[in-house]
Order: C-alpha cells, then sequence, then structure tokens
C-alpha cells in the first residue's frame, strides 16, 4: 500500500496534535507528514493573558525544528493560499504540495473594522504584540492613578467572538495588579458583554461564579450590553448608553484566518465540519479541527480533542479499521485572576446545539482556589514539554464529540510510538 500524505496547515493546538498523535500511531513508512505554517514555533496562546501584567513572553514560544526532526515530521515554512480539490494539492507561498489527507488548522482572527472605531481606539487582546501595547497603556492609566487622576478602564465583548474567557480573565487580572499597586481606588473598571450571561458558552455555573467576583471586586459590570461604536474617549452601546474610558479593551469578532474557496464555510468563514470526524462537509479528504472549524466554541482543549478525533479517523482510513463512537467531551478551563483562579469542567451536550453545557451533569461543576493557577501552569509546562519532544499531549480517551475511535487495528501498519 502507498504511503498515505498528510499536509497539517498550521502549527497551533489542533495542527500540532494532530501531526504528532499521527506520528505516535503510525510508521513514517505507512503515513507521511508535513506542517505547513508561516512560524516554525508554538505558541501558547492562553498564557498570553498575563503578557500586560509583566510576564515573559519568551517561555509561551516551543521550538519545532527538532521536535519534526525527531519524529520524522516535514516542515514547510510558508503561508497557505488555496487548495485544489480536484487535484489534491495545497498552494503554498513556497509552491504547491500534493496531499491524500489535508488537515485545515489555520485557525482564527480578529476582525475589529465590523465595529466603527474599535481598530482606532480599542485595545485588542487578538495577539502578543497587541496585548504588550495594552500593558504600555495600563501602565500609564496606573502612573495617572498613583497621581491622582481617577482612570477608568472599559472591557467590551461585542458579537461574533466564539472565546469569550481570557477577556474575563484580563479584566479580574487588572483588578488584582491594580490592588496590589495600591492604587485600585483611582481606577474604575467597567466590563461590558453582548453575552446573556458572563462566559455564556460555560453555562450558568460559571456565570454565578463571575458575578460574584465582579461584585467582590467592584467591577461594574453588565450583560446583553452591544458594543456599537468607539470614539476616542467613549463606548456606545446598542441601547443609547455611553460609557467614557481612558483606556478600551475588546475582544473583536473573529472570522476565520484563511479562506478556501470550494470548501463549505458558514458566514464567518469556520469551515463546515461532520460533529464526529471533523471532516469537511462533501470532502471527507479534508479535515479542519480547532478554531479553522464551524464549532461555534474556541478553546485549546477542544482544539486538542478535536485533533484526537482526526488523527483516529486518519488512522481508520489507512488500515480500514472500525470506529465507534466516542462520548461527548467534556471541557475544562482555568479562569486566571492573579491571586486566585476558577477551574471549569462543562460536559458539553450531544444533539442540538453542539456548544451546550449539560447542566444536569454530575460533571458540570466550578471551583475556585489558588491551586488552580498552580495545576494550569503544570499543565503548561506538560504541554510544551510534550511539544518540544514531538509527542502529543493526549487530551483524554474522549475525542470531539461523538468523535471516532479505533477499535480494531492492523498490527502491521499501526504502532505506538513512547
Amino acid at each position: 500500500m502507498a504511503r498515505t500524505e498528510v499536509v497539517v496547515l498550521g502549527s497551533g493546538f489542533a495542527g500540532l496534535e494532530t501531526a504528532f498523535r499521527l506520528r505516535a500511531r503510525a510508521s513514517e513508512d505507512d503515513v507521511g507528514v508535513t506542517v505547513v505554517s508561516e512560524r516554525d514555533d508554538f505558541l501558547f496562546r492562553p498564557g498570553t493573558a498575563r503578557l500586560p501584567f509583566g510576564a515573559a513572553e519568551e517561555p509561551l514560544h516551543v521550538p519545532l525544528h527538532r521536535a519534526f526532526r525527531r519524529r520524522g515530521i516535514g516542515t514547510v515554512i510558508a503561508t497557505a493560499e488555496g487548495i485544489d480539490l480536484d487535484r489534491g494539492q495545497v498552494h503554498t507561498s513556497r509552491g504547491p504540495m500534493a496531499y491524500d489527507r489535508l488537515v485545515v488548522a489555520t485557525g482564527a482572527a480578529s476582525r475589529p473594522e465590523e465595529i466603527p472605531g474599535v481598530a482606532e481606539h480599542a485595545h485588542s487582546i487578538a495577539t502578543p504584540g497587541a496585548l504588550h501595547r495594552l500593558g504600555e497603556d495600563l501602565r500609564w492609566a496606573a502612573r495617572n492613578a498613583r497621581h491622582g487622576r481617577a482612570q477608568r478602564v472599559l472591557f467590551a465583548l461585542p458579537p461574533g467572538n466564539h472565546c469569550a474567557a481570557p477577556l474575563y480573565e484580563i479584566a479580574l487580572m487588572l483588578d488584582t495588579w491594580l490592588r496590589r499597586k495600591q492604587i485600585r481606588d483611582n481606577v474604575e473598571i467597567a466590563f461590558d458583554t453582548c453575552e446573556e450571561t458572563y462566559v455564556q458558552a460555560f453555562g450558568p455555573k460559571l456565570h454565578a461564579l463571575v458575578s460574584r467576583q465582579f461584585e467582590a471586586r467592584g467591577i461594574d459590570s453588565r450583560t446583553a450590553s452591544t458594543l456599537a461604536e468607539a470614539t476616542e474617549r467613549s463606548a456606545v452601546f446598542a441601547d443609547g448608553s455611553v460609557r467614557e474610558f481612558d483606556v478600551l479593551v475588546a475582544f473583536p469578532p473573529q472570522v476565520a484566518s484563511v479562506g478556501y474557496a470550494g470548501l463549505p464555510a458558514d458566514d464567518r468563514g469556520f469551515l463546515r465540519c461532520d460533529p464526529d470526524t471533523r471532516a469537511v462537509t462533501g470532502r471527507p479528504e479534508v479535515y479542519a479541527p480547532g478554531d479553522a472549524g464551524d464549532f461555534p466554541l474556541k478553546l485549546g482543549h477542544l482544539a486538542l480533542l478535536q485533533a484526537d478525533a482526526v488523527a483516529a479517523a486518519i488512522i481508520a482510513h489507512r488500515t480500514g479499521a472500525q470506529l465507534s463512537a466516542r462520548r461527548v467531551p467534556v471541557v475544562r478551563h482555568v479562569l486566571d485572576m492573579l491571586d486566585d483562579a476558577a477551574f471549569a469542567q462543562i460536559p458539553l451536550s450531544p444533539g442540538g446545539d453542539p456548544a451546550h453545557v449539560d447542566e444536569a451533569s454530575a460533571r458540570y461543576w466550578v471551583s475556585t482556589s489558588v491551586l488552580w493557577r498552580a495545576g494550569a501552569r503544570l499543565a503548561e509546562t506538560a504541554l510544551s514539554a510534550r511539544f518540544r519532544l514531538g509527542l502529543p499531549l493526549r487530551a483524554g480517551r474522549a475525542a470531539f464529540r461523538h468523535g471516532p475511535e479505533i477499535t480494531h487495528r492492523n498490527t502491521d501498519t499501526l504502532m505506538e510510538k513512547p
């Protein structure tokens, strides 16, 4: 049997977990894996929320060259420019590449220009550079507050964003950071979200926890409050209300980072996928795990689960193995507050809205403890260490929703590597 050539576009959570898990389950003679990415490292994006408060960026970058070489994975530093579906080729800035199976893991991007004034007057939190610039303005506001000039920092979450948690984290971290500097009384913090409840995708328990945190910390917050326009010093909302600010922080609407002509996508450019395997609708040879796909919640842990499902589906196609349904995934997330942390374990309901929380499940719970901060950092270290070695995180037996699992394997074509 000819070798199956797999091309993976992107080196984020979904792309790397797919590539490393494929290599852990199949030899180079059976499955060739090539990663195409604009960068030669992995960025641990959840950790970037700490950058405005003095955290170093360098530890968040994991070099990949040795990992790819160690695991026999090809790598091309290039930009994906399009797909020739009929020929089975990806067009990149370095030329065309043939594939038998294609994994599109190019992620999501922000589009602040959808809301008038946001691009010009608000700090985005979508990139490390933007977070460093936010940190500079927050330090300026802190200096003003120390000299007795009252400051107002406004956070706004508009519609079209599928990853709300980081904005909540930064707001809560800011409160802690200001208290440590003993200038919290001179800085007002306000939070407006278009959601009906706080961190709506995570269900009512996290809403209740965040509500308590906002009240205890004196953060002036509103739900169902949609940002309509930003000017140099004020934010206008859909209900006509206006909030003044010295610093405006927003997480703008999201769209797919790369558009792919010929592949079915929703109105934001996210590829429509089979909920079990993340195969693109009508194109069983193309997969879209992670933020490039149409799942309405964008989260690193989900991307890992989806990547595991994709790798299982590719191996099953190679070997003719049968796939059995896996149970609905349980999403886990730590909300860092610098002085404390909240841990949320969120089982997703089968059927209907794929991001709906199974509120009746005994596995649905949230907890607050400073120990969760340490646990999150240990998890960050573990993932970075495994990716540095070219190993998958192994996010658990549960794959995405009813994601596939191989029920029998051909031991001549599969091998498990440590």
